[in-house]
Parts: structure tokens; C-alpha cells; sequence
């Protein structure tokens, strides 16, 4: 009988007394900002994603997790603590990445700061010391343009075009900012897969299961795996990439069948 729960989360750290280094940096960790100026407060996991300092981030998580909120308090902070820097964020639709912008905005009103737009983009926040945090629709064709970007934030990625992506990838090329890719799967295919599997060592990856969130409820899980059937509900709430539906033949199958013994015909 297949288990209700999805791979066990990790054991959290043991507490210990912080070493005098550590005082000395707290203000530089990105979860203390977020708990003491935004009242944010994050889980282990979380915690990890906030203060995670690798260049390349890949987030695969289950529904309802809270990765929006956590990526948005995670772009305040850095448009905060960097004067002049810019976030960037992609996501399928216009209105995916108002929200996100929306969740932003929510933040820097915490803070005592009017907030308004750069002037520019439809969806955007600037603050007085010059950041700002702009939000892109899903088309390749409008999102040319920007440079010298802090960070980069793929929304939804697994839903985003493979032709969008390529496009939003040279905004790096200057400033080698930070490029996070989120979201939860749906299915073996686009560039969202292709890095999870077969990204290489630069990327950092962490997976979040519906298991790992102590905020999702088994009840509700039981409820939604009678509703969803197996196959969604492992995508949705276990975070596997499934085959789509209308495949006749498993995607594993098919690079196993692969080979490279025949040259090439000739006619």
C-alpha cells in the first residue's frame, strides 16, 4: 500500500550557543532581516532559501508552500540592503507576476515606505534608494531590454516557455546576478526539468514536499489524493516530474531505447 507522506523531511539542525562571528553577522542574514523587519517568520526550509548564497537556485516544491511570499520578502530585502539594484520577475501571465509584485509591495509597507511605481513598467516598485523590483509577463517579446539586473526570479518556471527563458537568460551577462528558478512540477519536459535533472553543480537545488510543510494537513492530504488520483497528486503535493498523460511511452523508457551505435544513413 502506497504511504500518504512523501519522502521524510530532513532532521533540523540542533541549537547551540552562537559564537561571537555569528552575533557579528546576524544582521547579515537575510531570515533575521525578514523576522525582525518584515515579521516574517520562516521555517527551516525557508530559512535555508532566504539565506541561500548560491548564484544559481532551483526550487522545486509542493502546492501551497508559500514560495511566492518567501521569494518576494527575499527580493525586498535585496532591494533594501543594495541601493540601486534590480529584481526581476517572470511568470507565465501579467497577473502571476502582479501578484508577486502585490506580495512585494505588502512588504515595503511594513517598512514605513510609500509605495508607487518606477514610472516605466506597468507592474513595478521603486523605493527611494533608487532599487527597484519589476514584474514580466509570459511573452519573449516583451521582456528585452533590461541589464545590470541583482537577481532573477522565474515564477511558476515549470510553465514558462523554453523561448522565454533562453530570452531572460543574457540579463545576467553583465552583472552575473543571481537567477532563482521556482516552482512546482508538470511533467518530464522544458527547461524547468532539464535543470533539475540534468542541471550541473552550480545549481542549487531544494525540494520541498507536502510532507516537509508543516502547514499542509494530512486530512486535507487524504482529501486531495481521493479527489486528484496518483499521478497529480504526486506532481502537485511530492514534487515528481510525471510523464504527460498522452505520452503512449514512459520518458525514462525512451532515453534508455536511445542509442548512438548507427552512423549516420546515407541516401
Amino acid at each position: 500500500m502506497w504511504r500518504l507522506g512523501c519522502p521524510e523531511t530532513k532532521a533540523q539542525p540542533k541549537k547551540h550557543c552562537a559564537t561571537k562571528e555569528e552575533k557579528a553577522s546576524r544582521s547579515e542574514k537575510c531570515s533575521i532581516w525578514v523576522r525582525e523587519r518584515l515579521g516574517l517568520v520562516a521555517d527551516p526550509v525557508q530559512e535555508e532559501i532566504l539565506n541561500a548564497r548560491n548564484r544559481q537556485l532551483i526550487l522545486n516544491c509542493t502546492r501551497q508552500w508559500g514560495k511566492s511570499t518567501i521569494t518576494a520578502a527575499k527580493a525586498v530585502h535585496r532591494v533594501m540592503t543594495k541601493a540601486g539594484s534590480l529584481v526581476i520577475v517572470v511568470s507565465p501571465t501579467s497577473r502571476q507576476s502582479g501578484e508577486f509584485v502585490r506580495k512585494a509591495s505588502e512588504f515595503v509597507r511594513k517598512l514605513g515606505i510609500r509605495v508607487k511605481g518606477d514610472g516605466d513598467n506597468e507592474i513595478s516598485l521603486e523605493l527611494p534608494n533608487g532599487s527597484r523590483i519589476v514584474g514580466l509577463p509570459g511573452s519573449e517579446a516583451t521582456v528585452r531590454g533590461f541589464s545590470a539586473v541583482s537577481m532573477l526570479l522565474v515564477d511558476e518556471a515549470s510553465r514558462v516557455s523554453d523561448e522565454l527563458y533562453l530570452a531572460i537568460r543574457p540579463m545576467l551577462a553583465v552583472s552575473k546576478g543571481e537567477l532563482w528558478l521556482m516552482s512546482t512540477p508538470f511533467g518530464k519536459r522544458g527547461f524547468f526539468w532539464e535543470t533539475w535533472e540534468r542541471g550541473g553543480p552550480e545549481w542549487h537545488r531544494v525540494r520541498v514536499t507536502a510532507a516537509d510543510c508543516p502547514r499542509i494537513q494530512g486530512e486535507f492530504l487524504r482529501e486531495e489524493r481521493r479527489a486528484m488520483g496518483d499521478r497529480w497528486y504526486r506532481q502537485e503535493y511530492c514534487c515528481e516530474f510525471s510523464d504527460n498523460s498522452s505520452s503512449i511511452f514512459d520518458a525514462d523508457l525512451l532515453d534508455q531505447a536511445m542509442s548512438d551505435e548507427f552512423g549516420k544513413l546515407e541516401f
